[in-house]
């Protein structure tokens, strides 16, 4: 039996640029400067000129491009090969994969696989708006809190830690987060109309800022669990136990595998745990699918140094341990 890492693309940079042309270009390689597809011809490797694998020439604008132009991997040095390979290992991993695990694994510096971590933590960031329980199907909504916000006193509850909205559909599997500033009726309310369909059915715990916003759909179905209920056994589709499982997922990689996340961060920590849950196997996508998703999502979008924040101007994106 093969191991899930002996794939070709791997292990060789030649491999690993055709596996990602093959799904970046499916109907052939275009140019990203000129939007040409019919004159690109490929320029010969040449390691002693400094002509890099995967090199092509657009004969309309006359511009060079690699398949990483416009991607996550752009400007990047390291080989292709080893993208892969970082890409592999944090859909894998349920829990996810620390920078300085990462850092030993790949053998590259622990700050180019922090910024690798974050490049395909941009990559699996989902751009669908599409409102859940469209179907009018079942959707569990709740907040979490985690960490604690730089420069904020310790206090009883929760108001000293960062705050997490998520959304889970039911039908579909789909999880959705979103870093919130106050637990309030108005910030909580308005984000739920945006992101669940009136004709759904709102699963929510017993928490007062939901009462209002949940006349607004199909149905809405309350567990009170500080009278000790978690799940409506009359109706037993009356929970959030789904989003409350995909929490504790969350909370044990962010303790137990990141340690620490700066609030600056949080966003994208929670586009990874997002999406690996939302493409499990119990959604029907396996590892190799998941990595797969993930690379086809690393198109379109860029993640520069400066943008991320900066190594040395902030280095509390996770913790170095």
């Amino acid at each position: 039996m093969a191991s899930a890492l002996s794939a070709p693309h791997l292990h060789s940079e030649e491999a690993a640029i055709e596996y990602v042309e093959a799904r970046v270009w499916p109907n052939g390689p275009f140019c990203p400067h000129c939007g040409c597809t019919g004159r690109i011809t490929v320029v010969k490797a040449n390691a002693a000129k400094r002509i890099r694998l995967g090199l092509k020439r657009c004969g309309d604008c006359k511009k060079q491009f690699t398949v990483k132009v416009g991607t996550v991997f752009e400007q990047s040095h390291v080989p292709l090969n080893l993208w892969l390979q970082a890409m592999a290992l944090i859909c894998a991993s349920k829990k996810g994969i620390s920078s300085n695990q990462l850092h030993r694994t790949l053998g590259v510096t622990l700050k180019t696989a922090w910024f690798m971590s974050h490049r395909i933590r941009e990559a699996m960031r989902s751009g669908d708006l599409a409102p859940f329980g469209g179907g009018g199907g079942a959707v569990e909504v709740d907040e979490t809190f985690i960490g604690r916000k730089k420069g904020a006193a310790v206090k009883h509850g929760y108001e000293h830690k960062m705050k997490v909205l998520s959304l889970i559909d039911r039908d579909t599997g789909q999880k959705r987060s979103v870093v919130i500033d106050t637990v309030t009726t108005a910030e909580i309310a308005e984000l739920v109309r945006d992101n669940v369909a009136r004709e759904a059915q709102l699963m929510t715990d017993e928490a007062r800022h939901y009462v209002k916003v949940g006349r607004e759909f199909a149905s809405h179905g309350v567990v009170r669990h500080m009278d000790g209920e978690y799940v409506r056994y009359e109706e037993p589709l009356i929970t959030t136990n789904t989003i409350e499982g995909s929490f504790s997922i969350f909370k044990r990689g962010m303790k137990g595998v990141y340690q620490h996340c700066g609030e600056q961060h949080l966003h994208r920590y929670l586009a990874e745990f997002d999406f690996r849950y939302t493409n499990r196997v119990r959604t029907g996508v396996d590892d190799a699918q998941r990595a797969d998703l993930a690379l086809t999502g690393a198109v379109g979008k860029r993640l520069t140094y400066r943008t991320v924040g900066g190594w040395r101007a902030n280095p509390g994106g996770e913790a170095r341990a």
